[in-house]
């Protein structure tokens, strides 16, 4: 599979998600109270601590909910990174409604420091279900590397490669590993749903999705220079993988319903770049 391939196909699958999206992620609510925060990043708010008076860039910032709430935290400038046009468009109305002043740039992700520049960032912030769109994360990691400032600071939290890695549900409800869990040239589906409820089907299904071991992942950091200050891993996820085997426990996750402790569904990363 060529890279050309893989980036337009997935393209089109979130270009076909955005109106679907923009209806159904409460986007009123960031209208109504300049107070409110994406479920994501107040999950997140624990371990990422102040980011007052950073220069922060989110990368795969799709329709720009986390993005928003990384502005309402106190940031000194907010920029929001994406390959899809329409998603880039929909967060700019949100921003503009909310009269926040975040800049946002149309990029496929490997070149985001020619989009962007380098060392220009204190914080590098990427949200959930973001790697599995990438299909090597050694240029992931060095890409990061180069936008931040020396001390800056890269954020993560991601689908675990666990996760990414089980089969479709089962009607016996086991969990079964079934697509790889390393890195590998990339798995083909159709999804014609996204998770989002919504009518209709999307109008472009076809996707790629790529992993990456926790191993390969900090490994591919370390290299690239940066220093990993923690990892965690959580037994909940920011949507339901699956309405029969998994359990809204409030603020927008989702745990396993029968012994959660068997699946890490997440993890947060943070890693520096020395002074």
């Amino acid at each position: 599979m060529s890279v050309s391939d893989y980036i337009e196909v997935n393209r089109a699958h979130w270009d076909s998600r955005v109106p679907h999206h923009v209806a159904g992620y409460g986007l009123g609510g960031f209208r109504s109270d300049p107070e409110h925060l994406s479920d994501v990043v107040r999950f997140d708010l624990p371990r990422l601590g102040s980011i007052a008076d950073l220069d922060v860039v989110h990368l795969q910032c799709h329709i720009g909910t986390d993005t928003l709430s990384l502005f309402r935290l106190g940031a000194r400038s907010v920029t929001g990174l994406d390959f899809s046009r329409p998603a880039l468009d929909a967060a700019a109305r949100l921003a503009s409604d909310c009269g926040a002043a975040i800049a946002y740039v149309e990029s496929e992700l490997y070149d985001a420091v020619s989009a962007l520049g380098t060392s220009r960032f204190d914080l590098v912030y990427t949200g959930i279900g973001a790697l599995c769109w990438l299909p090597d994360v050694r240029r992931w990691a060095g890409v990061v590397e180069a936008l931040l400032r020396p001390g800056g600071r890269l954020f993560i939290r991601e689908g675990h490669p666990v996760l990414w890695s089980l089969s479709d549900p089962r009607s016996d409800g086991l969990l079964v590993i079934e697509y790889p869990y390393f890195e590998t040239e990339g798995v083909r589906f159709s999804e014609d749903q996204s998770y989002v409820p919504h009518e209709g089907p999307l109008s472009s299904p076809d996707l790629v999705h790529f992993n990456h071991g926790m191993a390969e992942l900090i490994t591919a950091i370390m290299d690239a220079g940066l220093r990993l200050t923690a990892i965690e891993e959580h037994d909940t996820i920011a949507w339901n993988p699956n309405d029969e085997a998994w359990e809204d426990v409030g603020h927008g996750e989702f745990r396993l319903r029968s012994g959660a402790a068997r699946l890490p569904a997440t993890y947060t990363l943070q890693a520096t770049k020395p002074l």
